[in-house]
């Protein structure tokens, strides 16, 4: 295969995180590759690529469903925070794709993976295109579905499955089990027991298909736009951040974020697109992204109790019709009063950090 093969009418890239925008080397992907589509796949991946302004397409959906349905030469990009978490991801990818086989770029080595047997001459024509290592590899397979195996943990950071904290990292694999129909910590995890119960509540968990991940979900700041439209739905996300673009749609004026971590994720989330959070905090941050907020965002805390509660009593002040974000933000504080303490406020248009 030539190198004018990898170009248009062919190549479909699925891309996915949002280290590898932040870095520029996506850009230079695009630009080198010129590929046919280029898919976005994962949520804080989508942040970081709505801000850079590429042509690209956009899925919801793991990069294992995306690759799936495609046609012709494919080939997943991608940045791990560390050479081995960035393989450790292609494993998983491959490993779901029953035997189909993957193309791997892996920016944090520059390698190529060549997975389960996948198009080898595909892999070499870009290996010598990008001047990146070659590397063979067969996928781990996995036949338990009630476990789940986290792998490239850093002890100490954050783990968590479906936007929730769970706990922290104690060993580099932290292995989960469904038992009962709940999540339970098997080893390598120091539990955060309100975040298991707040798992517990979303239902019962397919560990095989749940949103895993450890560490920092981005490291860097988003860019904050002008406000957006102030009348609109007002959208509720209670503890399930990566639910965030599925719901917000194009008739949002704003969020209500239950929850320290998902306020910090939408408050991230939402800032380039200029649409403001109202965030209810207790005061257990595990810092997994960069706090920035749109022009009109406020966060409170909860002076008792948790944020869970008081996050369900403001949603019921939400109705279906269109309403002034402004004016309801205003209603909910004066309907709390000394039950709650402001911690950020941009309504001045300063964008305020906690």
């Amino acid at each position: 295969m030539s190198p004018d093969s990898v170009s248009p009418n062919r190549l479909v890239m699925v891309i996915h995180g949002p280290e590898i925008f932040d870095s520029g080397e996506a850009k230079w992907l695009i630009d080198l590759l010129k590929p046919f589509r280029t898919i976005v796949a994962g949520v804080m991946a989508r942040t970081a690529a709505e801000e850079s302004r590429l042509p690209l397409e956009f899925q919801s959906n793991p990069p294992s469903y995306v690759i799936r349905d495609l046609e012709g030469p494919v080939v997943l990009a991608n940045r791990g925070k560390t050479p081995e978490s960035g393989q450790i991801f292609g494993d998983i990818v491959a490993s779901r794709l029953y035997q189909q086989g993957l193309v791997q770029i892996e920016c944090s080595s520059k390698t190529i993976f060549v997975w389960d047997g996948g198009d080898e001459e595909l892999a070499s024509t870009l290996s010598h295109l990008m001047s990146f290592s070659l590397i063979p590899a067969n996928s781990t397979r996995y036949v338990n579905s009630q476990e789940r195996k986290i792998r490239g943990c850093s002890p100490g950071e954050a783990v968590y499955v479906n936007g929730i904290i769970i706990g922290r990292a104690t060993s580099e694999t932290v292995v989960l089990e469904r038992k009962g129909g709940k999540i339970n910590p098997v080893s390598g995890l120091s539990p955060k027991v309100h975040g298991l119960e707040k798992l517990a509540r979303q239902g019962p968990v397919e560990l095989s298909r749940a949103w895993c991940k450890s560490g920092v979900i981005r490291s860097v700041l988003p860019h904050i736009n002008s406000r957006a439209e102030k009348k609109g739905r007002i959208v509720v996300i209670d503890h399930c951040g990566h639910e965030i673009y599925r719901k917000i749609g194009n008739t949002c004026c704003g969020v209500l974020a239950i929850g320290d971590d998902t306020t910090a994720v939408s408050g991230h989330i939402l800032a380039h697109r200029g649409l403001p959070v109202l965030g209810i905090v207790d005061g257990d941050l595990d810092a997994i992204v960069k706090e920035s907020f749109a022009s009109g965002s406020v966060v409170i805390e909860v002076c008792n109790g948790r944020d869970d509660e008081l996050g369900l009593e403001v949603a019921t002040m939400i109705t279906s019709s269109s309403v002034s974000w402004d004016e309801w933000v205003n209603t909910v504080l004066k309907v709390l009063g000394d039950r709650v303490k402001i911690v950020v406020d941009t309504r001045d248009q300063r964008n305020a950090m906690r």
